[in-house]
């Protein structure tokens, strides 16, 4: 029998058979109809890595304990310019290499484990129906560490979501974490050692991908043996926010890389104007407060997690994801929970106010940014004073990006 989803997923086989032919160096950036961002980075019509998805900082750390268990994720020291890039995963690795930490056998079994979970989640976020995509070539990777087959890659992403598909589990997420709610009525089920891994493992901090890799196993057997368990309500898949790698700032006498820890709020700015971005923040460290700013609103979720900042501004039309877009995957991410989010906008319409709120926007600020209007909110929501006389730190470049292993 032809499956149906398999049918209207040309458009999208299309896009990766497109970059093969082409042998395309550059992204292939898709979004779902959700907001779901993923980025395919090809060289030579090939894929040589992925980035994106709802768990990035999950997976790189499930990948190095699978694959690179000499390394202590812990212990590496990493400075907030290591995540600035959206590819900040593979960079990593490229460094690890590079200092003789990790073989290359281990980056090809991390490179081509990360290609098809994210090719997985593509699958399933898009139905192969909803998604828009742009390539461009304003990342390429010059020293690819592993090369996969776009073809090949594609095949075994059909097959995974048929699996998938097939066992019932459509509807359930790898991402999800099961987390035991009838304990008593599971009790009268199942042996006592089968009671105690529930209880142990099903505690909704680690995902269906977390436990397949600590059980070493797949994710496909690991969840359908739960199904039975999730219908009867004992078990609930729920979301589960991402795990950011800790950091850790080398010197850097930037005012929008200073450590987090500092009693100095910062604010962050999503907007792909440079000119709206410099303006904020001459006007936010004029007035002694540390300031980021976020240009491409593909790296606005992992750089914002990283960072925290005490208050978002957010552009409401931005290029592959609106302000409407991202508020709403801010929204899903426990340390966003109660941070303010102010939406910027040019037009100042009743509906633009109305949208903003139901995505969980906290207030909302018609440009042109103006001084007074920008602090005023500053000061509504974070209870900042006035400084005496303060004038404007002097922007100083990023230097490249480092990383310290603990020895």
């Amino acid at each position: 029998m032809t499956h149906p989803e398999l049918m209207v997923s040309n458009n999208i086989i299309h896009e990766f058979r497109t970059c093969t032919q082409l042998q395309y160096n550059g992204q292939l950036n898709i979004k779902s109809a959700k907001g779901h961002h993923w980025s395919f980075y090809y060289r030579l019509g090939r894929i040589v890595w992925a980035a994106g998805g709802t768990h990035p900082f999950r997976r790189w750390r499930r990948y190095m304990a699978q694959y690179c268990p000499q390394i202590d994720v812990e212990k590496i020291q990493f400075r907030q310019q290591d995540f600035a890039v959206y590819y900040w995963d593979y960079r990593l690795l490229e460094i690890l290499y590079k200092r003789q930490k990790i073989h290359r056998e281990q980056i090809q079994a991390i490179v081509e484990n990360t290609i098809t979970e994210l090719l997985f989640d593509l699958a399933q976020h898009t139905d192969f129906v909803a998604f828009s995509c742009d390539r461009n070539q304003d990342t390429i990777l010059e020293t690819p560490m592993s090369f996969t087959s776009a073809d090949l890659s594609v095949k075994q992403m059909q097959d995974s979501w048929k699996s998938w598909s097939e066992a019932g589990l459509a509807n359930f997420s790898p991402d999800l974490a099961p987390i035991l709610r009838r304990p008593e009525q599971l009790q009268q089920q199942v042996s006592p050692s089968v009671y105690n891994n529930f209880v142990t493992l099903m505690n909704g901090k680690q995902t269906l991908r977390d436990l397949a890799a600590k059980m070493k196993q797949n994710v496909l057997p690991v969840t359908r043996s739960l199904l039975p368990y999730i219908l009867k309500g004992i078990v609930e898949l729920i979301e589960v926010p991402d795990l950011p790698l800790l950091s850790t700032e080398g010197e850097n006498n930037s005012t929008s890389m200073q450590p987090k820890n500092s009693h100095i709020p910062l604010v962050a700015c999503v907007d792909d104007s440079p000119q709206v971005c410099k303006i904020l923040e001459e006007i936010v460290t004029a007035n002694g407060l540390r300031f980021i700013k976020i240009q491409d609103p593909i790296q606005a979720l992992p750089t914002l997690i990283q960072h925290k900042p005490d208050l978002i501004f957010l552009d409401l039309i931005m290029p592959v994801a609106s302000g409407y877009e991202i508020c709403t995957q801010l929204r899903r991410v426990s340390a966003f929970a109660n941070t303010p989010v102010i939406i910027l906008t040019g037009n100042d319409g009743l509906l633009d106010r109305v949208r903003a709120k139901v995505v969980g926007s906290t207030d909302f600020l018609t440009k042109p940014v103006a001084a007074d209007k920008v602090m005023s909110v500053i000061r509504k929501y974070l209870q900042v004073q006035k400084p005496a006389n303060v004038t404007p730190p002097k922007s100083q470049s990023n230097s490249n990006l480092e990383m310290s292993l603990g020895h």
